[in-house]
């Protein structure tokens, strides 16, 4: 079984590298202080949360939230895992956008946002992973 190579090519320029890593640390404050938020006001999440959204009102259901969240997070800060943290923190939003769309949330910014933020992640992880490059090209 043949190995993909890293050729030069694959390697970003270094502006590209720093718009790469701009992305992923704005992408990871964001969360971060959402899983803070759930972790430290969990009561205060649970007051502000829409009817609408259908979330049980149950703090240690933020806090199991915020705990998955922060984990994710910190798996995708790190370089090595980085690749496993988008994985999960893309399930996480996937859940969000699932939640906002069936409660008939606004659709470009509350439903969206998810899918924004997803963008992000990944587009940031791909700017400055070559592998991840190598993986999958924009072109062949």
């Amino acid at each position: 079984m043949a190995s993909a190579a890293i050729t030069e090519d694959a390697r970003p320029a270094f502006p590209a590298a720093r718009l790469g890593w701009a992305m992923s640390g704005a992408a990871i404050l964001f969360l971060g202080a959402d899983a803070g938020a759930k972790l430290l006001m969990p009561e205060m999440m649970a007051a502000y949360t829409p009817p609408e959204l259908r979330i049980p009102g149950d703090p240690a259901f933020y806090r199991l939230l915020g705990t998955i969240l922060a984990l994710s997070a910190a798996l995708y800060a790190v370089p090595r895992t980085a690749f496993l943290g988008a994985l999960l923190l893309t399930a996480y939003l996937g859940g969000a956008v699932a939640t906002h769309l069936s409660a008939g949330s606004p659709l470009f910014s509350n439903t969206f946002f998810g899918v924004y933020l997803g963008v992000a992640l990944w587009g940031g992880l791909w700017l400055r992973e070559a592998r991840l490059r190598t993986l999958l090209p924009l072109r062949s």
